[in-house]
């Protein structure tokens, strides 16, 4: 009995039986493997670098328009002296938490804080990520510093001041921004929500110490918060291949964020408004001390919520993959 029939090929006399050879044809590659054999990323897509581009723009202008108010008019003017001088009350107390805040912000502190991005990034291998980071860091405060002691001068218009010098922006607030937006870009994706929420609470807190301690106008530190978001944009437009993610997922968390963040800008901007509305007794912002105060508090938390809310956008977009 044979078995598999005539098409079998058994041994015949003086004839050597060969094994049957297979002719296997490779399958095209679709996703060529880079060096290391990891999965190469795509480029970040083009809507959200345009839109970070007017991002960019959009904090530009307000900060110049913030520098033209407050530096260059007398309501403006007159309007931190009030707020400066409501911060007066109560700041014993308020400056015992106020204080340790400040503490923190150092020229030490910034070095470390950079170098554990650098690290993120490393373990990540998004080399461009760190770059990126490392420019945001670095342009955003020397930004600060530049603007402060040499560009802006504060005019003088006959207004009443316990501080004559410029002091726009705050240098303390531009570091705890800048550092903490560094570390939402760094980090991976399903982490930024929580990112963003942590740096827009310890910005706004640094940001209304110094209020509290009478160490800045509330201008100085809305125009802070103003430097980082231009830099947050321009940073983001040139967003490099390396920091696309490589996995999806974090939509409800990231939806949560946003939820959070939008809150607290929308309250923050309405209670400046209605403060200012309820306190302004002429056109000329006649505020009543402890109004603009308040004011000026909710106007830092506003901002602050608005600026993590829109660096959190922009990156989660810019990163997102596109297949």
């Amino acid at each position: 009995m044979t078995w598999g029939g005539p098409g079998r090929d058994a041994a015949a006399p003086g004839r050597t039986a060969t094994a049957p050879t297979a002719v296997v044809t490779p399958a095209p590659r679709t996703d060529a493997a880079p060096e290391h054999g990891r999965q190469a990323r795509p480029a970040a897509r083009v809507v959200p670098r345009i839109v970070a581009l007017l991002t960019f723009a959009a904090f530009a202008v307000a900060f110049a328009q913030t520098v033209k108010i407050f530096l260059g008019t007398a309501a403006g003017q007159r309007f931190d002296e009030l707020a400066l001088r409501g911060s007066e009350h109560g700041s014993g107390t308020l400056w015992q938490v106020a204080e340790p805040v400040l503490d923190v912000v150092s020229v030490a502190f910034i070095v470390v804080a950079v170098v554990v991005v650098l690290v993120i990034a490393a373990l990540r291998r998004a080399w461009g990520l760190g770059l990126q980071v490392a420019v945001l860091v670095a342009g955003a405060n020397i930004t600060t510093q530049i603007l402060k002691r040499d560009l802006l001068e504060r005019a003088q218009l006959d207004v009443l001041t316990q501080r004559p010098g410029n002091s726009l922006p705050s240098g303390h607030t531009t570091v705890a921004a800048s550092v903490a937006i560094a570390l939402l870009l760094v980090v991976p994706r399903r982490m930024r929500p929580y990112v963003a929420l942590l740096g827009a609470a310890w910005t706004a807190a640094t940001g209304v110490s110094t209020l509290v301690g009478q160490w800045h106008r509330p201008s100085d530190v809305l125009a802070a918060l103003l430097v980082v978001g231009a830099w947050t944009g321009l940073v983001v437009a040139f967003t490099p291949r390396s920091a696309v993610d490589r996995t999806v997922g974090g939509s409800i968390s990231t939806t949560a964020g946003v939820v959070v963040l939008g809150l607290g800008a929308f309250v923050g901007g309405g209670f400046t408004a209605l403060t200012l509305g309820l306190g302004v007794t002429v056109p000329g912002l006649e505020a009543d001390d402890v109004v603009a105060y308040a004011a000026s508090v909710a106007a830092v938390v506003g901002l602050t919520c608005l600026l993590f809310l829109v660096a959190l956008l922009l990156r989660q977009e810019a990163a997102r993959r596109t297949h």
